[in-house]
């Protein structure tokens, strides 16, 4: 049983760029950290109305951007992605710009990745089933319930504006006046850190630094 007393969750959807780099940062540094870590799929979609934010996908970003970006819902592959955690899917969509919604398209990542004939058959059933419309749901839900410290925001772009995490000591009991403290869960990837009790919220795939001051000094 896994006993390091650190948990990281990453919320993600397929959908999202980012998310691709922070699930494979974190892959990367789980062994190097020591970290229990848990991959969440998630609906951006939802999340998005949930929290009454904007779909930030048409900023200008330095990869492929398909010009189908928000015609073609990801809500079935994030549903197969509860069964398997979907890395193939991110390679189609952003990578190779295939299609990600079809059955036939998530069976051929399944099988890609190197899933059995009758594991992946099984995966695309269920990922129709209610059960499984439930879970996405649900963890959609839980991603909505976390909150995010604005002022760690602030904060977590004052220190890599700095290049130096180490200038958090600087800052840790500085006050300021924000109209509205904590923010909820507005996009993806969202990843959650519980290290000994104590739990930490970063948004987007450039806190890394900051994600690993905070997990190797919470002993």
């Amino acid at each position: 049983m896994f006993s390091s007393g650190k948990v990281v969750e990453l919320f993600y959807d397929v959908v999202s760029p980012y998310s691709w780099l922070a699930f494979e940062m974190l892959c990367r540094y789980r062994n190097v950290w020591n970290i229990d870590l848990k991959f969440k799929p998630a609906y951006l979609a939802g999340v998005i109305y949930g929290s009454g934010n904007q779909p930030a996908g048409m900023n200008p970003i330095p990869m492929f951007r398909p010009s189908d970006l928000y015609d073609k819902d990801t809500l079935n592959a994030m549903r197969f992605a509860c069964w398997w955690k979907g890395w193939e899917l991110w390679k189609r969509k952003w990578r190779t710009h295939q299609d990600i919604t079809q059955p036939a398209s998530l069976t051929e990542a399944g099988l890609k990745a190197g899933l059995s004939d009758n594991v992946v058959e099984e995966i695309v059933n269920l990922s129709t089933s209610q059960p499984i419309r439930d879970k996405l749901k649900s963890v959609t839900l839980e991603a909505l319930k976390h909150k995010v410290s604005a002022f760690c925001l602030h904060l977590c772009t004052l220190c890599l504006s700095h290049q130096n995490v180490f200038v958090l000591k600087k800052y840790h009991k500085m006050s300021l006046h924000i109209s509205s403290p904590f923010l909820q869960c507005f996009g993806f990837p969202f990843i959650v850190c519980h290290v000994n009790g104590k739990v930490k919220v970063f948004f987007a795939s450039d806190r890394f630094e900051l994600m690993a001051y905070f997990i190797g000094n919470y002993n």
